[in-house]
Formats: structure tokens, C-alpha cells, sequence
């Protein structure tokens, strides 16, 4: 079995303060399933970026350490610098490497954010893969007004609640947590000190601004000189070369020319070669080409003679008794989530759909990650009915046994209502996003929307009757009152949409 890997790359808002810096780095390399792979301090921007990499328990401590650390020593009233920020701890992002999913990278994500949220008191927003409203998927826009303007809204303003902590920014401000696609921090220096002409080509290369997708550009002044700031965050598919060509045609508009570029932090190699290959237009390149790939290489597995699984719908009929209802349902709201993906998907890059972009990737992130919970509640809810099942099998001979065995009845029932009422959750979430784009999205895909929703609502109905049944079976009542009050509120607020989704499929689809 492969080892796990995840790197985790906070920044920090300090960098003219060597000493706390060190104090940050010593609270990550205390944590002995980690390492410390880069440091990389930039005195203009007033921040430091730290990368290291580990287990998921090992990189979950270390960073939680260093947020810890960070509070204690970083005051962002008596903070300032060229680069945007919010927190003493800005943005803690976690990066699947090796033996790691996006999955595993998210869950790190939102419990590292609950606990500083409760023991540090910091507020706590996620963002990216693991974003819990489509507006937080981009950084940019829980940055929005930096700590001073976050400081002056949080406490007002509900859209900017924290998904943790308190609703009151201390000195140590706010901090950000997700999880993402490796990215690549990286900085182009002009032959000028007209910052202006940086802004200018920085507004031209963002995706935000009908750019190059993947492209997030700041332009700043940097020791004297002009600089594009920039983060590409998938560089497969907007290669640095193109981003970097992109830059350099349009810096010839206004006169000038690259000075040089600059890495923060690390860079995965496959960047570097696809540069490599496209400037010196290698023909019919392949990787095994590169000495150090072939060196350590390792032999391809044998095909495995094993018989191929059977699929799901082939589980679900055969005589036993899981896969059921539940597992049924948490299958139908994922599909729903994937054919809200699809339809987020092609409505991105059409030139009509432009001013819908931003909200169709954020839909999309937000629907992948839907989908993937609902799927993974799909074994869940079977593996719940099979415990609650095991339970019934303990021993009753005795008082003891049998006062053992009716609280493990009744703990295994309650998690077995507490599955299909997240899949309700998510599947109202789901109905919610294919309204969107049914309102929104690519008009031509419109029954797909519909028939996402269609699949949620599925769910919805599936589950619940999942969460009853199971709640009907215990002796004490009063244990599921509050989840069936949950259950009726989502139940309502789905009727409410499912009149909305009538209302647009008449106007915009015309049945």
C-alpha cells in the first residue's frame, strides 16, 4: 500500500520578522509526521509562505500548531504589505499528493476549521474544494475589503458569517482552509517601475477579468520594479509557457519586456518539463524520455485475473439486504450532482454564458464535491443497516448484557437515520445548484438541469423515508424529534424549489 502524502502550504502575514517566522516553523517541525519541504519570505508583500508535507494526522496537527502559533505572535492591526489578506494565518490550503484523495483532503479541511473556530476563536471560512457556498470557492472573494473591511462587515453582514467561529474578528483576523489542485505561485518581473503597466497586463491575463482560465494576477510594485503576481491553479490546463507568452505579448503593447520570473514556494516537475517541451518544440515527446522517470521507474503491474465487480444496479437487485433504499437514494442524488456538474461544465468558456462564468465554476466545484459525499453515502448507509443488524446479534442473557445491548441498538439506529438525513441535506443542495442552472446555464442543456433536480428530489424522498423508518423504531421518540423537525424543514424548503424549477422549465424551456 502506497504512503499516504498530503502537503499543506500555509502563508503567513509576516516576513520582516525573521524570529516569528522561526517560531512557526519550529511548532510545524515538533510534529514528527511531517517535513518541511520550503520557505519562501517576501519582505514587499509582508508574507511567508511555508510548504510541508505528510500524513493526514501529521500535517492536520502541524498546521493547526502553526495557526495556534501565528495568533499569538501576529497583530494585523500593526500589519501592512502589497499582498491581500485577512488573517495571521491567511490561507491554509491541503494538496492530495500520493495515497490521498481530494475526499480525504476536504475532511481535513472542515475539521481543522471547527476546532480553530473552538479553540482559538479565530473565525473560519472554507474555501475551494472544500467551499461550502459556491461564492466561497474563490479566495478572492472571502478576501473581499481585506481584514480591515472583514473586520467592519462580519459582524453585520450574514453572507459574511464564518463557516466557524465567531461572527468578530480578533487581531489575528480571520483564516482560510480548503482543499485544492496543486498550485503553482508565480511571479513575472517587467523591464519598468510603472506598477500601472503591471495592473493593466495582471487585468488582461486573470480569469476573473476574460483572461486565461486558471489565472489569478495581481499587479504590484516590487523592489523597484513592476510586477504581475500570479496564481495558476491547474497549470495542465493553462500551462506556464502560455501564460508566460501570454504576458510578454502584452507587455510589448505598452513598451517594455520580462525581466525575469519568479517561483514562490515548490513547483511539481511535469510544470517545468511541459515548459520545457514547448520552447524547444520537442516532437512526439513522451515522458519515459526523461532519464530520471525511466531510473525510477517501476515495473507495470500484471493484469489482475480477478472477475470484474458487479455494479451497483447489480447489487442493489440481488436477494440480500444491501444495498437498500438508503443506498438507492444516496445513488440518485449523486447522479443528480453529476448532471448538475455537466451542465455548469458546457456552459463554461461559451462566449453567450460569459457573465455567468464565475458562478457556473464555483457550481461546478461545489457539485463535484456534492457528488462525491453522495456517493460515498452510498456504501455508508449499507454499512450502517449492517452494524445496526450485528447489534441485534449481542447477547441478552443477562440484565447487564441486555441493558449493553439496547444502548448499542439505540446508538446504531440513530447513525443509521443520521446517513440518509445528510444525504436529504446534500440532495437539497443539489436541487438548489440545478436551479441555477437551469436559470443560468447553457439553455440547450436545460432538461439535464431538470433531470439533476428530478434526481435530487429522488433522494430526498428516498432518504426520508429512511430517516422515519428508523426513527419510528425506537422506543424512546423524543431521540429523533429533532432530526425529523430537520427532515420536515428540508421537505418544505424542497417544495419551495420544486415550484421555482415549474416556473423556469415554463419560461425558459418551454414545457
Amino acid at each position: 500500500m502506497a504512503t499516504q502524502l498530503i502537503e499543506c502550504i500555509p502563508n503567513f502575514s509576516d516576513a520582516r520578522r525573521p524570529e516569528v517566522i522561526d517560531q512557526i516553523v519550529a511548532a510545524i517541525q515538533a510534529v514528527g509526521e511531517v517535513k518541511l519541504l520550503d520557505r519562501s519570505s517576501d519582505l514587499d508583500h509582508n508574507r511567508t509562505v511555508l510548504t510541508f508535507a505528510g500524513s493526514a494526522a501529521g500535517v492536520e496537527e502541524a498546521a493547526f500548531r502553526a495557526i495556534q502559533t501565528a495568533a499569538s505572535l501576529i497583530d494585523l492591526d500593526q500589519h501592512t504589505g502589497e499582498h491581500p489578506r485577512i488573517g495571521a494565518t491567511d490561507v491554509v490550503p491541503f494538496v492530495p499528493l500520493s495515497g490521498a484523495s481530494m475526499e480525504e483532503c476536504i475532511a481535513i479541511a472542515q475539521r481543522l476549521g471547527e476546532r480553530v473556530g473552538k479553540e482559538l476563536s479565530i473565525p473560519v471560512y472554507l474555501y475551494e474544494s472544500a467551499a461550502t457556498k459556491p461564492e466561497r470557492t474563490n479566495l478572492e472573494n472571502i478576501r473581499k475589503g481585506q481584514y480591515e473591511g472583514l473586520k467592519a462587515d462580519v459582524e453585520t453582514n450574514p453572507e459574511r458569517k464564518p463557516d466557524f467561529g465567531p461572527s468578530k474578528l480578533p487581531k489575528a483576523g480571520a483564516t482560510v482552509i480548503g482543499a485544492r489542485n496543486p498550485l503553482i505561485a508565480f511571479n513575472v518581473y517587467l523591464t519598468s517601475d510603472d506598477v500601472s503597466i503591471a495592473k493593466k497586463i495582471a487585468k488582461a491575463v486573470r480569469q476573473s477579468s476574460g483572461g486565461l482560465r486558471y489565472v489569478k494576477g495581481l499587479g504590484l510594485l516590487v523592489d523597484g520594479r513592476a510586477q504581475v503576481s500570479m496564481n495558476l491553479t491547474n497549470f495542465r490546463e493553462t500551462p506556464i509557457a502560455r501564460v508566460v507568452e501570454f504576458i510578454r505579448r502584452e507587455a510589448e503593447r505598452y513598451g517594455v519586456g520580462i525581466h525575469h520570473s519568479e517561483l514562490v514556494g515548490l513547483i511539481p516537475q511535469e510544470a517545468l518539463v511541459d515548459a520545457a517541451v514547448w520552447y524547444t518544440q520537442l516532437d512526439a515527446f513522451s515522458p519515459e524520455q526523461i532519464l530520471e522517470s525511466r531510473l525510477f521507474s517501476t515495473p507495470t503491474a500484471a493484469a489482475s485475473d480477478s472477475p470484474k465487480p458487479a455494479s451497483f444496479i447489480e447489487e442493489l437487485a440481488a436477494p440480500t439486504p444491501t444495498p437498500g433504499g438508503g443506498s438507492a437514494g444516496a445513488y440518485a442524488g449523486a447522479m443528480g450532482a453529476a448532471l448538475v456538474a455537466m451542465v455548469a461544465g458546457v456552459t463554461m468558456g461559451k462566449k453567450k454564458y460569459a457573465e455567468v462564468e464565475a458562478e457556473m465554476q464555483a457550481i461546478r466545484v461545489v457539485a463535484e464535491n456534492l457528488r462525491k459525499e453522495l456517493t460515498q453515502a452510498v456504501d455508508d448507509d449499507a454499512s450502517s443497516f449492517e452494524v445496526l443488524m450485528a447489534k441485534f446479534k449481542m447477547p441478552k442473557e443477562t440484565d447487564e448484557q441486555k441493558s449493553a445491548r439496547e444502548a448499542a441498538i439505540t446508538q446504531a439506529t440513530l447513525n443509521a437515520a443520521h446517513i440518509p438525513l445528510h444525504v436529504s441535506q446534500h440532495a437539497v443542495k443539489v436541487m438548489e445548484l440545478a436551479l441555477k442552472c437551469a436559470k443560468s446555464g447553457l439553455q440547450s442543456a436545460i432538461s439535464d438541469s431538470a433531470s439533476g433536480f428530478a434526481m435530487a428530489r429522488a433522494a430526498l424522498t428516498a432518504a426520508g423515508y429512511n430517516v422515519r423508518i428508523n426513527l419510528n423504531s425506537l422506543e424512546d421518540k423524543s431521540l429523533g424529534e429533532r432530526m425529523l423537525s430537520e427532515l420536515a424543514d428540508l421537505e418544505s424548503a424542497a417544495d419551495k424549489l420544486e415550484g421555482e424549477m415549474q416556473v423556469v422549465m415554463k419560461e425558459r424551456g418551454g414545457i
